[in-house]
């Protein structure tokens, strides 16, 4: 089952309720100011690779790109995110933030990277905010996120911090 937290935030977010959300900084993180700040979207990442080159795919210039996924093989991560860096999902994003990539598959010759190093890899080039392990996804804390509602991600006292805007 889930978290008594991850519980909680969906019983906030379906009440309308404000969200903020604490979590621990990671070394792979990549900021260039305190915060930035973008409409949240996204999802599981092989859902939104299938999406790409169809009249689906979503579009990141200025927003906030959420990740997660379960269950892929380490290199299907690789040709999935260079994909989508083709596709120009990446462009013009504020930022990216990654959840649980959960139960990740290798091969018998070993891919040499986790899932979160593949994408910090791939998209630290870019030279957009990156923040990972967010919770949520395929995980246990599987925190709700509000998609197309802004966010502001905060760097507080070696914690970061995620909090929704309030409706306009």
């Amino acid at each position: 089952g889930l978290s008594e937290a991850a519980l909680q935030s969906i019983q906030r977010s379906l009440f309308g309720e404000p969200l903020t959300y604490r979590f621990n900084s990671s070394k792979l993180n990549q900021f260039f100011n305190d915060s930035f700040e973008g409409e949240l979207i996204g999802g599981n990442l092989s859902i939104l690779y299938s999406l790409s080159g169809s009249n689906a795919q979503i579009k990141g210039e200025g927003k906030i790109i959420f990740l997660e996924d379960l269950d892929e093989y380490l290199y299907h991560i690789d040709r999935m995110l260079m994909n989508l860096i083709r596709s120009g999902l990446f462009e013009g994003c504020k930022g990216v933030l990654v959840g649980g990539m959960s139960d990740m598959n290798d091969n018998t010759i070993p891919y040499g990277k986790t899932a979160q190093e593949i994408i910090a890899h791939r998209l630290r080039e870019l030279k957009i905010p990156l923040v990972f392990d967010f919770p949520a996804g395929h995980i246990k804390d599987n925190r709700s996120l509000i998609m197309g509602r802004k966010v502001i991600i905060s760097e507080l006292e070696g914690q970061l911090q995620l909090k929704f805007h309030e409706r306009a």
